[in-house]
């Protein structure tokens, strides 16, 4: 299947059926969502929807949450991967929104690298929801999907994958196309054991073509080995059936055995 037409059958699908894919972290503005977004490096989104709403009361704003300490900010997000190190971003990413862009979240992708705790990743993922920019957040599950369903092409890295991906999709796809992957990967396509047999994506997967093959030869190997094993016992049979009639010696017409 040529590219295009993989990412034709991919859109059409996800179109169809999830256009209107979102983020499961809960927020109501762009602080919120960046606060989230922060948190949920290495964490599920289940966790931070159940500390946030704590966490959003005591801080409701950029103000609050930099007025505070890394300390304080510790106690409510414990429970979290990483809590030391999150709580002094949280902290300082709200100071840097205060004293450099009047407490107000950028748009712009590089001004958000500049806040502590804010990679490419979380950065993208502010830009395309918030903004609507076609940004692409690669992420551990766009990462595998992209690379499994044949979406990208020896894309070994995150930037690699995020370039290819906002390369060939339909730039106003991108922002959803995002959620289409990361929501497939969670709940279908998984790490481990992904469950194929329930992905309609299968026909033009790439991780499912080249399973069902190795399946196949596997199975081809299997029975060639149960063919051979079987003949040997055929054989090993034989072998016995002839040594017991040579033992038994000639009988007469009486039954008895020659001595």
């Amino acid at each position: 299947m040529l590219r295009k037409d993989r990412y034709k059958a991919f859109v059409d699908y996800f179109s169809s059926h999830q256009p209107d894919a979102e983020t499961e972290l809960n927020y109501i503005n762009s602080y919120e969502l960046l606060v989230a977004v922060i948190l949920s490096a290495q964490c599920t989104d289940k966790r931070i929807n159940q500390i946030t709403p704590a966490l959003f009361e005591r801080f409701p704003d950029p103000l609050s949450l930099s007025q505070s300490s890394p300390e304080e900010v510790f106690q409510y997000i414990r429970s979290v991967s990483y809590p030391n190190n999150k709580s002094k971003h949280l902290v300082g990413m709200a100071q840097k929104l205060i004293n450099e862009f009047n407490g107000i979240v950028p748009a712009d992708i590089d001004d958000l690298q500049k806040m502590p705790g804010v990679g490419r990743k979380t950065a993208n993922v502010i830009a395309s929801v918030v903004f609507n920019a076609p940004a692409m957040a690669v992420d551990t599950h766009v990462f595998r999907v992209a690379n499994r369903i044949g979406l990208t092409r020896n894309a070994t890295t995150p930037l690699a994958v995020e370039k290819q991906l906002v390369k060939y999709l339909p730039q106003d796809k991108i922002y959803v196309a995002h959620h289409w992957l990361i929501l497939h990967g969670r709940y279908v396509c998984v790490a481990r054991n992904p469950k194929c047999q329930i992905c309609p994506l299968t026909w033009f997967c790439k991780y499912y073509e080249q399973s069902q093959t190795v399946k196949a030869l596997l199975k081809a190997e299997a029975d060639q080995k149960r063919k051979k094993a079987t003949a040997k016992k055929s054989s090993r049979a034989k072998k016995i059936g002839d040594k017991i009639k040579l033992l038994s010696g000639p009988v007469t017409d009486d039954g008895n055995n020659f001595k």
